[in-house]
């Protein structure tokens, strides 16, 4: 089944591992589609006359069904969850580049996540959640850009990866993982596992950074240079505090005449 695209075995009792022949199905290791819709003819008289329709699925997208046909090209997806599958996910599985979801949810599947998952560049849902997966998240997930849907509550351990995507997604998504830490859970990272600017900080945490005893030190410095660079120019140099008396007044000046102007225009106006 060279051309298949989707492959949906989810909700059943099938046992045993996922096969390792997954990469066979080349439809799926190929980046988008060609036709945003999948046409089929048929023949409809014996004078060989012939129709065409529009192929159309169902999919459980991000959590809600739905219903595809003007784009049914590019809904790559595989979905084997529900089952009792169990050992590791087969590393071929990554060689399927144009995949756009994935669930292997609520199995037995065990090992870890590969950091070839990079290979899905086109991956907008990955559910491998209710497993028994375990080590750490590679950092090379950081580098699926449109994953939208992510849910790895397994047995998942060390620091969350440091990103602008993993740090954006919900906490519950990394539920059920004791040994894990690190932003957006709330359960700090030991120092060897945190560089000191990747420290978390939360809502409740407003130590900055930035506010450090040199800063203090060089606020002050700044404001005793700056201070005495002018108020002690004006007290040793006579002419040039004559001339900024002399512009405090023209300025005290401009302004009185013109307040005086406006009220007396807002009594005549009045």
């Amino acid at each position: 089944m060279r051309g298949i695209q989707i492959l949906d075995f989810s909700m059943n009792n099938i046992s045993g591992s996922i096969p390792k022949c997954l990469n066979n199905l080349t439809n799926l290791a190929v980046r988008g589609s060609s036709r945003l819709a999948i046409t089929h003819t048929y023949n409809v008289t014996s004078i060989h006359f012939y129709d065409y329709y529009d192929d159309e699925a169902s999919l459980i997208w991000k959590g809600v069904t739905s219903k595809y046909k003007s784009t049914l090209g590019l809904a790559k997806s595989i979905h084997l969850s529900s089952n009792r599958l169990t050992r590791e996910i087969p590393s071929k599985i990554t060689d399927l580049v144009g995949l756009v979801s994935l669930n292997l949810s609520r199995n037995n599947l065990t090992g870890q996540i590969t950091p070839a998952i990079r290979k899905s560049a086109l991956l907008q849902s990955l559910d491998l959640s209710s497993n028994q997966m375990y080590g750490r998240i590679p950092s090379s997930l950081l580098q699926i850009y449109g994953l939208g849907r992510l849910d790895l509550s397994n047995n998942l351990s060390r620091k969350i990866p440091m990103g602008t995507q993993l740090q954006s997604y919900d906490p519950s998504d990394f539920a059920w993982n004791p040994l894990l830490c690190g932003i957006p859970l709330q359960q700090l990272c030991s120092p060897k596992e945190t560089s000191p600017d990747e420290q978390p900080v939360f809502r409740d945490q407003e130590k900055d950074g930035l506010i450090t005893s040199g800063f203090y030190v060089s606020l002050a410095l700044g404001f005793v240079v700056g201070f005495w660079r002018v108020c002690g120019s004006l007290i040793f140099i006579r002419s040039w505090r004559y001339i900024y008396y002399k512009f405090l007044n023209c300025v005290y000046n401009w302004l009185y005449v013109k307040i005086a102007l406006f009220r007396r225009r807002r009594m005549i106006d009045g």
